[in-house]
């Protein structure tokens, strides 16, 4: 049985099966678990190539602490606006970690979007991967309450005022959408980059904000078939999805990464600056 048990896991983590919402082993699983569980399966973590070497030393960024739910501190990467804001925009790693690659994207949207507050959330506690095989040990290491708390921390920082946005990449794109459901009334836009959607209905229904998502075709985890049930599930919680799909892909927008797209990369980018500038005024 217990054999049986562990297969259909890894059947429910490697085909659509686990983009749905589930119960495994009688225990339902939320969608960010879902997608940490992928870092034990042998495919998706070889579908990850390693990083070509990326360095980036921002000249206005600045690392931050601040204080978490759980009694402890999280380490953050903070680009404050140039005149006083309330607009947030809350960043989130990919398989990775909080790694230069992000540091840089995080500046060029600061640039490109003008006046706004942007920190990157470090959900890995400090941690950076450069081989995958330690990227997938870092993903499943995520405890959820942690997470959330690092998550909630970062919102208590910004302020009862805040308003923010979020964005993230593979598994900093579930995570991006989480934490705008956690930001409540204060949510003004989400920004998915080929992460694990939600699949609860009902919680969907609570989101305050509109999402943009950026999904890969060939992306053989978050396939297509999990970004159509994704738009269904939207439109039956009566909320907005921005769907953006490219012939690319997981991953493809990040240039540390072998399979990089310029094409799909920039277009996404354009969409993403569009949908915030909207809502980030």
């Amino acid at each position: 049985m217990k054999k049986y048990l562990t297969l259909s896991l890894l059947i429910f983590c490697g085909v659509l099966a686990f983009g749905q919402s589930k119960v495994v082993c009688c225990v339902k699983v939320s969608a960010t678990q879902q997608f940490a569980m992928l870092a034990s399966n042998k495919a998706f973590v070889k579908s990850h190539k390693n990083p070509v070497k990326f360095h980036y030393q921002s000249s206005i960024g600045k690392s931050i602490n601040y204080k978490t739910a759980d009694g402890k501190e999280a380490t953050a990467f903070e680009l404050k606006a140039k005149r006083a804001s309330n607009n947030y925009l809350f960043v989130i790693h990919e398989y990775w970690g909080l790694n230069d690659f992000v540091k840089k994207e995080s500046e060029t949207m600061y640039n490109d979007l003008d006046n706004v507050n942007i920190i990157d959330l470090d959900l890995y506690d400090g941690q950076v991967a450069t081989i995958r095989e330690d990227a997938a040990k870092l993903m499943q290491s995520v405890k959820e309450d942690r997470a959330k708390a690092i998550i909630n921390g970062a919102i208590a920082y910004a302020g009862p005022h805040a308003h923010i946005a979020t964005l993230g990449w593979c598994f900093g794109g579930g995570w991006s959408l989480q934490a705008s459901l956690m930001a409540g009334k204060q949510a003004i836009g989400c920004v998915m980059y080929y992460g694990m959607p939600e699949q609860d209905v009902n919680r969907l229904k609570t989101l305050h904000c509109d999402i943009l998502g950026n999904f890969a075709n060939k992306d053989q985890w978050i396939n297509p078939k999990v970004v159509a049930k994704f738009d269904a599930d939207m439109k039956a919680a009566g909320k907005k999805l921005y769907l953006h799909q490219y012939d690319a892909d997981h991953a493809f927008a990040n240039p540390s990464n072998p399979i990089y797209n310029a094409v799909a990369a920039k277009d996404a980018y354009a969409h993403t600056i569009e949908f915030l500038k909207a809502r980030l005024k």
